[in-house]
């Protein structure tokens, strides 16, 4: 077995692995704490050592086993999947981090089940970045919704049940309805379900029955949040904040749009999509998504509510950039995977920090609170720079190029829904950081002192928010991996 191929099953193993482990040290926290950063660190080597290969061109890959004749269970490493396990094994490390301060200062209980499932569906994305055919993507994109629907009703309280409840409702819902038929259709179609630079459909579909078959992927990969079907992200906020990091940033919602954006590029073609089936309904219900979520998130109070709508209207960014089907909107949406994952897990990472400090979760309540979390609030900063898309925060490269691909494409509806959007995210995220700085404490706050969160919570957010601005700086190896996705084949 050549390098590359024990890699590329190292890191779908390392996870599944170091879940047994912690198990096992379930009743010696601090042992159970370390062989999860011991774990992730590992994932992470694994990885980058994977980077080299896939700059150079090279694709490693493994066949573990064909179920029927063009459905295999398959692993192999392109740019989009780099760009995605690279996301998931880097935050995984800053989120443990996050994760044994924000537990042990909330006295959560069931800790050893949490982290267990998070290694599990660190396994689960994993398997979905490398997946080299629709199959195994759908096989490890379901067992991502089992896994990490115990952390969304870790609680236990009837609200968190309510919550899971539609979460799994319409995830599993989506997937059976849409999902599972349009793989059906693909390999009786195409004889295959295999990732092919250029699209396997090209040539065998067009028209109606083409577009036909991308509303199924666009509606059936429910976890990339596109409306009607949204609403599992705002309920499953009853979830503890690391979880809520996990479903925004590390592992779930990527997993959607990364989803989205890989059946476009590998199963329908960008070439053929824009000469045999129109996408302009794809843009107009992402363009919807965007502007709608974005007027729900400026309404609201909750501070985590906020934070989720917000999600969902970047999340369609990526939609709405793959749907303009122009080379600098592809890259755009392979960038924005990454900028929104180090700019989201930053909020979530600040919120999860004020409830734990100041036990506050609305908006209204953080009037200067940032002379009492200076840290905690610069970090939450960067993050909502970064998320308008204001340099020199990474989301402005991404944002970039989405409108730069917007406009080349003459798509200029698209152009001002990503306007409209940019200045209701400095609508919803700018009061925030005005009030925590500038304006005074509540009366009663000032006989109520309280600090920082736990000093591991701060360092994660430090180190994400840091890592904001750095891929600002140094986003080269992420750009040649997103070019790859476009160059000639």
């Amino acid at each position: 077995m050549i390098a590359g191929e024990a890699l590329v099953l190292a890191a779908f193993a390392l996870p599944a692995v170091g879940s047994v482990a912690i198990a096992l040290c379930g009743r010696r926290p601090q042992l159970r704490e370390t062989a999860t950063l011991a774990t992730a660190v590992l994932l992470l080597w694994c990885t980058l050592s994977l980077l080299p290969t896939v700059l150079a061109g090279g694709r490693p890959g493994v066949r573990l086993f064909e179920l029927l004749p063009g459905l295999a269970i398959a692993f192999s490493v392109e740019p989009l999947g780099m760009l995605f396990a690279l996301v998931a094994s880097a935050l995984w490390i800053v989120n443990s981090l996050y994760s044994i301060g924000y537990m042990r200062g909330n006295r959560e209980e069931h800790q050893t089940r949490f982290y267990v499932c998070f290694a599990l569906a660190i396994a689960a994305a994993i398997g979905i970045a490398f997946a080299a055919n629709v199959f195994t993507l759908f096989v490890f994109y379901e067992l991502l919704t089992l896994i990490t629907y115990p952390l969304v009703t870790h609680h236990g309280t009837d609200k968190a049940k309510a919550g899971g409840r539609i979460y799994l409702g319409l995830l599993i819902g989506t997937s059976m309805l849409f999902l599972l038929p349009a793989l059906v259709f693909t390999w009786h179609v195409a004889g295959t379900t295999d990732f092919t630079p250029g699209g396997i459909l090209q040539g065998r579909l067009s028209g109606f029955a083409l577009g036909g078959l991308l509303a199924l992927y666009m509606f059936g990969i429910g976890k990339a949040a596109l409306m009607p079907f949204h609403r599992w992200l705002p309920g499953a906020m009853v979830a503890p904040t690391p979880v809520s990091a996990l479903l925004h940033a590390v592992a779930v919602v990527k997993a959607g749009v990364f989803s989205v954006l890989k059946v476009i590029i590998y199963v329908f073609g960008t070439e053929t999509l824009a000469t045999e089936a129109s996408t302009d309904w794809l843009v107009v219900v992402a363009g919807f998504t965007i502007v709608a979520a974005s007027v729900v998130a400026l309404k609201a109070d909750n501070l985590k509510r906020r934070l989720a709508y917000s999600t969902i209207s970047q999340l369609s960014y990526v939609l709405l950039a793959a749907a303009i089907l122009a080379p600098l909107s592809v890259i755009g949406a392979a960038l924005h995977i990454v900028t929104h994952a180090v700019g989201k897990i930053t909020l979530f990472f600040a919120a999860g920090a004020i409830y734990t400090a100041a036990h506050k979760t609305e908006v209204s309540q953080l009037d200067g609170i940032g002379r009492r979390m200076p840290w905690t609030m610069s970090a939450f900063t960067i993050g909502a720079l970064s998320l308008i898309g204001i340099p020199p925060a990474a989301g402005f490269i991404s944002k970039w190029f989405i409108m730069s691909g917007a406009a080349a494409g003459g798509h200029f509806a698209a152009l001002a829904v990503l306007i409209v959007s940019t200045l209701l995210n400095a609508a919803y995220f700018l009061p925030i950081v005005y009030a925590a700085f500038f304006r005074p404490l509540p009366a009663g706050d000032e006989r109520q002192p309280h600090g920082e969160a736990p000093l591991s919570m701060v360092i994660a957010l430090m180190l994400t928010s840091t890592a904001t601005l750095s891929l600002f700086l140094f986003s080269s190896p992420l750009l040649q991996l997103a070019e790859q996705l476009v160059a000639p084949k």
